[in-house]
């Protein structure tokens, strides 16, 4: 994928100026990616009228004068947000915005005493976050083809799924699968969770063996040319009770009900209802215990949240998750979860594997 890195910063410029600020101070790793290529893992990005300035540490210079274009690069010396604060004195920076969420109090008191008595900190957190919620037709297509490799790497390991395997033998298949695909890795720990365990929604794969009649939650996502995909299946070892049926069938009505509900000019809050809904007419509503989704992105968890009374209204280019659940302590959970692109006049379903309920 080509990326014009130097239409998005002039993309963020626009935002400065309609916040009447001078500079923006970008900490985060995503976001000065987003802004620059670069893929270093510690640097603080200025961004102003004036051109862009990436400072690092010596590990990091040559690469980011490989990965940058159209930006000067600085090598730090000492601690990074002395450095920083250093290098805004000294050009004399006016008001200048930052991410608070992105610093810690020691680093806000270290780059406020050396940016000087002069400098303004403006807090403006999530202007680069709103400019990635949109992705364009290259992002899209990156992500379409991460979310499919979630489904091959997914479909990949069910014959390993039986009785008597170790969770964390099935989490590690699954991410030697990822990079024998091209991933760059998974986008979050993965999670296999069987029998009780599958009642925690984030549960993370242990020593413990699957044993039949059980649920199993297997919920993966992999890094593909830097964005993620994002999916979960449930499977059932053996012949499920027709309780568990019904659970399954009242999260796949949930679920359908919220990838409909995606369209340009809905909100977050109400994608989030129309799965609760579902759920409550089933009377699960009390087992779904977390938001019906997330966007994603450059990273798995980013803008916007799909949950209750959000009020972000979805756009072409936003791609979110749709995530239902049930979740019954002592007894297991169910989850399905699928990657779904906001498009003109509709969505688009990236995640490919089938929702049906799997027994093994």
């Amino acid at each position: 994928m080509t990326v014009d890195f130097a239409k998005r910063r002039r993309a963020a410029l626009r935002q400065l100026r309609r916040r009447k600020l001078d500079y923006l101070v970008v900490t985060h790793g995503a976001n000065w990616y987003y802004l620059t290529g670069f893929t270093g893992e510690s640097g603080a990005l200025v961004l102003g009228n004036m051109g862009t300035t990436l400072l690092t540490d010596g590990r990091f210079t040559t690469q980011a004068r490989e990965e940058t274009h159209g930006i000067k690069i600085e090598t730090q010396h000492g601690p990074l947000y002395k450095a920083l604060g250093e290098y805004l004195k000294r050009i004399n920076a006016g008001a200048t915005g930052f991410d608070a969420a992105a610093l810690t109090v020691a680093d806000w008191k270290t780059l406020r005493t050396a940016a000087g008595a002069k400098w303004r900190g403006v807090e403006a957190g999530g202007i680069v976050e709103r400019l990635r919620m949109t992705k364009d037709s290259g992002e899209l297509a990156v992500m379409r083809r991460a979310a499919v490799l979630v489904g091959e790497v997914f479909e990949s390991v069910l014959k390993l799924i039986k009785p008597g395997v170790r969770e964390n033998e099935i989490s590690a298949e699954i991410e030697y699968q990822m990079r024998k695909g091209g991933a760059s890795g998974p986008s979050f720990e993965t999670i296999v969770a069987s029998g009780p365990r599958s009642a925690l929604p984030h549960a993370r794969p242990t020593a413990k063996r699957l044993r039949k009649n059980e649920l199993v939650v297997l919920d993966l996502g992999v890094i593909l040319g830097h964005y993620c995909s994002d999916m979960t299946r449930t499977v059932y070892l053996g012949r499920a009770s027709q309780r568990v049926r019904g659970w399954y069938r009242a999260v796949q009505d949930a679920r359908q009900a919220g990838v409909a509900a995606v369209k340009a000019g809905v909100t977050c809050g109400d994608v989030d209802a129309a799965a609760r809904t579902v759920l409550k007419k089933h009377g699960l509503e009390t087992w779904f215990v977390h938001s019906t989704g997330h966007g994603l992105g450059l990273e798995v968890h980013e803008e916007p949240r799909v949950a209750r009374d959000q009020a972000t209204r979805l756009a072409p280019g936003y791609v979110i998750t749709i995530e239902p659940g049930v979740y019954v302590e002592g007894v297991g959970g169910i989850r399905i979860e699928d990657d779904v692109a906001v498009r003109t006049g509709g969505s688009e379903v990236l995640t490919r594997v089938k929702r049906d309920l799997i027994e093994i």
